[in-house]
């Protein structure tokens, strides 16, 4: 039987990890590059599968809830590389940049590793999220800075 602690670490570093790949997927190629160069020590990466390009089926639902649909096709880049260390590292990315995807795989590896997760959190992947929600936290002021309430007066019984 395996312990509630157990699983829980588990848990805790799958969702850890799914974060860190979300971030990856969703980086700039100039960010990764920054942090690539910044590396006191960079790693040997033997290339595992890729860079690959290839499309993937996008599925969309008519206001979120309809009946599913096929959307179209969009380009997607993956890669998969091994470290001298062991660690094995992957990166999906939108588009073709197949040297986004590849430094992506490597920071995927490098963030399994405990002697450089913390490098890997503090130099890109925070940057990163911090990047993204100030753009949504943008958006979300310029779409509420258009907003319209409707609203019904009633005049009386007239």
């Amino acid at each position: 039987m395996i312990s509630a602690d157990r699983t829980d670490a588990a848990s805790q570093t799958a969702s850890g990890r799914k974060r860190a790949a979300d971030l990856l997927a969703r980086a700039e190629r100039s960010e990764l590059q920054a942090v690539w160069d910044a590396l006191p020590q960079k790693p040997a990466a033997h290339p595992v599968r890729g860079p690959e390009t290839g499309l993937v089926m996008v599925r969309g639902r008519i206001g979120g809830g309809g009946a599913p649909f096929n959307l179209g096709e969009v380009t997607v880049t993956r890669a998969t590389v091994r470290l001298d260390s062991g660690s094995v590292g992957h990166a999906q990315a939108l588009g073709t940049d197949r040297e986004k995807a590849r430094l992506a795989a490597i920071f995927d590896a490098l963030w399994q590793e405990e002697a450089t997760q913390g490098f890997v959190e503090q130099a890109l992947l925070l940057p990163v999220a911090e990047r993204i929600a100030d753009a949504e936290r943008r958006k979300a002021d310029e779409t509420a800075a258009t907003r319209v309430d409707f609203f019904t007066m009633v005049r009386g019984d007239n």
